[in-house]
Order: structure tokens, then C-alpha cells, then sequence
């Protein structure tokens, strides 16, 4: 007889409007132009979804610099791209379709916004993360300064900032944490001017909101999701602080742990926002196996969030 297992579902997880368009954008360019394209960085951070583009026909590169045939079209990531990467492409006379993210873009004309009126900007975010790199990336060096933790505000100086202070935020941070420095530095510089609508997407939030709603029901926790992945990555650690500490990143090269699962009556699923919902079901094939499972889905938001192609495209 199987013993019974309960699996909390989340939901959402898994792709967000950002991810679907970002790899459609790759799948119409080949229909398009033919093979090969060429893809600037990982198009999303998730191992099986580059895989399989590579199989249709995409080629990636770490920069501009690596690509055999000019002739061919590049696109640049979901997570954006400094402004000096278009510009090398229209030096090398490349032609390129623009993948970054809406919400993404939406932090870059903020920065840009902020800087034209005066303002020096604090990022929150992840040092070397592609997203922060793209947005540090809109303004020249030194116009954008990037804080990834609370010691970090302590740290700052305000003698250092003689226009007025403004921040934005990396869209894939945990709430929570991100909170928490957005306090300090109002209480820092109760005069720093925040975004209109916050930075972090909807669908950062909308995923930590259901991990929470079911952590601390759980024995075990896994985030599908890839170790460069930010907000898989946080998913995780949302788990834990939410009340379940055994909670694990099942990125590609991890093997399940079964003897944890041996032990465990309760079981929380979640996904980034860049794992295809085949490795969710993949997982739970493998845990039905051995044990009588029985799947509540945990339904915190509907996303009805769809982006539009570039033009290019169409």
C-alpha cells in the first residue's frame, strides 16, 4: 500500500508574460529570418528552454563579438541590455530585435527620467545580475548607484549626493527584503522619491505570495527553477522565512531527494517565472510513483498579462 502524500501547487509559477513573449520572440525570428539566429545571453535563465532553442535553430553568444555571421539577426535577453550593446550592433551594422522585458524597460525610461530631472538614483538589486548590469547600463558610469543589502544604506553617506535622491528596483527581488531596504532609506532620506508603481513585476509578486501562503504547511518545499535564476532563487528563500526551512532549488543537475521525501507527508511546488511547467509535471510523475498523492492547487492571483511582439516581428 502507497503511503499518502499532500502537495500544496502553487499558483502562479512557472512563465511569466515577460518569459512566454521573450521566447516567442526567438521562436518567430527563426520562422522568419531562417536559421541561424544569434541570441545575446541567455534569452531567460533556464537551461532546458535555451536547450531547445538551440535545437530549432538559435545560436547564443556572450557578446557582439562572438558572432561568425553578421548577416544574420541577433536578439538581445529578456532582462535588458546596457545602451551600449545596440549601439555596437548598429556600429556592426547587425540587425537586432530588443527581447527586454516591458516591465524591465519600463525601470530603464525611469532611470533615464530620473536623470534628466536631477536626480541621483539608487538601484536595488543584484551586483552582476544581467538585468542590473542592463539598467546601470542606461546612463553614463557613475550616475547610478547600486545598493543589494540594508548594511549597504547604512553605509551610504549622504554628504556624497548633492542633488536630490531618487530609487528604483531590479524586478525580480523578494518583497520582503526589498521592503526592508526601501525603509532604511526613507528613514535614511525621508525626502528619496520612489517609483510611481513599484518596480518589482507582478509576477515576482504573485509567485512569493502563493510560496508563503503554503510554506509553513509543508514538510518540504522545491522551487523548479535555475540556480542563475533571481527570482527562482528567492522563491526559495521566501520558503524558508515563510516557515518551511527545508525547502530546495531543483535546478537541472539536482536529483531528488527521495529519503527527505521518505519522511515527508506534505510537499509545496513551486516554479520561477522562467521553468517551463513540464518539469513541474515531470516532478510530480516521479513523486506519484512511490506515494499516494493527492494535489491542492493554491491560487492566489489570475494573470491575464499578454505583451505585444516587436514590431519587427509582425
Amino acid at each position: 500500500m502507497k503511503k499518502e502524500l499532500k502537495i500544496y501547487l502553487a499558483s502562479p509559477r512557472g512563465f511569466c508574460a515577460g518569459v512566454k513573449r521573450a521566447i516567442e520572440i526567438v521562436e518567430k525570428a527563426i520562422d522568419k529570418f531562417g536559421t541561424p539566429v544569434y541570441v545575446r545571453h541567455e534569452i531567460v535563465h533556464n537551461k532546458q528552454v535555451v536547450d531547445e532553442l538551440k535545437e530549432k535553430g538559435a545560436i547564443f553568444v556572450d557578446e557582439l563579438s562572438d558572432i561568425k555571421d553578421s548577416s544574420r539577426p541577433v536578439i538581445f535577453s529578456a532582462h535588458g541590455v546596457p545602451k551600449s550593446v545596440p549601439e555596437e550592433a548598429k556600429f556592426k551594422n547587425l540587425s537586432y530585435v530588443d527581447a527586454t522585458c516591458p516591465l524591465v524597460s519600463k525601470v530603464h525610461r525611469e532611470s533615464e527620467q530620473l536623470n534628466k530631472n536631477g536626480y541621483d538614483i539608487l538601484l536595488i538589486g543584484h551586483k552582476d545580475h544581467p538585468e542590473v548590469i542592463g539598467t546601470m547600463g542606461q546612463l553614463p558610469k557613475g550616475s547610478i548607484t547600486l545598493i543589494e543589502t540594508k548594511n549597504d544604506t547604512d553605509n551610504l553617506n549622504a554628504d556624497n549626493f548633492n542633488k536630490p535622491l531618487a530609487y528604483i528596483t531590479q524586478t525580480t527581488l523578494s518583497v520582503d527584503d526589498t521592503a526592508e531596504i526601501i525603509d532604511a532609506l526613507k528613514k535614511k532620506f525621508p525626502k528619496i522619491k520612489g517609483p510611481i508603481k513599484e518596480d518589482i513585476c507582478y509576477a515576482t509578486t504573485n509567485r512569493q505570495s502563493a510560496v508563503k501562503e503554503i510554506a509553513s504547511k509543508c514538510d518540504i518545499f522545491f522551487v523548479v527553477g535555475s540556480r542563475n535564476s533571481s527570482n527562482s532563487v528567492r522563491l526559495v528563500e521566501v520558503a524558508k522565512k515563510a516557515g518551511c526551512n527545508n525547502s530546495h532549488l531543483m535546478h537541472s543537475e539536482k536529483e531528488i531527494p527521495y529519503n527527505d521525501i521518505e519522511d515527508s507527508n506534505t510537499i509545496g511546488i513551486s516554479s520561477g517565472a522562467s521553468a517551463p511547467e513540464k518539469l513541474v509535471q515531470g516532478l510530480l510523475n516521479n513523486l506519484k510513483k512511490d506515494r499516494k498523492v493527492s494535489i491542492e492547487e493554491v491560487v492566489v492571483a489570475e494573470e491575464k498579462v499578454v505583451f505585444k511582439l516587436p514590431k519587427e516581428l509582425n
